[in-house]
């Protein structure tokens, strides 16, 4: 069963618009074009399977509580200095997944890391009489 991966508003739309807007046009640089590989990849890995081994998701307790609703994180690369991760929520609408945020590792070692985190807000959803709704983690 796939998962349809929606992008979170304002932010991770924009950035998304615009890095497919330049790799369409071919202007993104090298170490654009390797971000871009990477993520592409791992949405792919994400929208197939969440729990895919390669992006050993798992809930973030401290952002789930600070937004209410469970946040996920998975990895978007490994094994690199500061190595980016994703964070992602079901929803809005059943079988969606929002990327939220993606963001270097924070330093699990040091109190309140996640704590600087800005996530995005979900986009809307349909809601049964197909009018759409705003959904927002803050």
């Amino acid at each position: 069963m796939a998962f349809s991966i929606r992008m979170g508003l304002p932010e991770m739309e924009a950035l998304w618009n615009d890095f497919a807007t330049r790799k369409q046009q071919g202007k993104l640089d090298k170490d654009e074009e390797k971000f871009f590989k990477k993520l592409v990849k791992a949405l792919g890995y994400l929208a197939e399977n969440p729990r895919h081994n390669s992006l050993v998701s798992h809930e973030i307790d401290d952002l789930t509580r600070k937004y209410g609703i469970k946040i996920f994180q998975s990895y978007l690369e490994n094994n690199t200095p500061s190595a980016g991760r994703i964070f992602w929520a079901y929803g809005p609408d059943q079988r969606d997944i929002t990327v939220l945020a993606i963001e270097p590792h924070p330093e699990d070692q040091k109190r309140g890391a996640y704590q600087r985190i800005k996530l995005s807000s979900l986009p809307s959803a349909k809601s049964p009489s197909g009018e759409k709704r705003r959904t927002n983690p803050q």
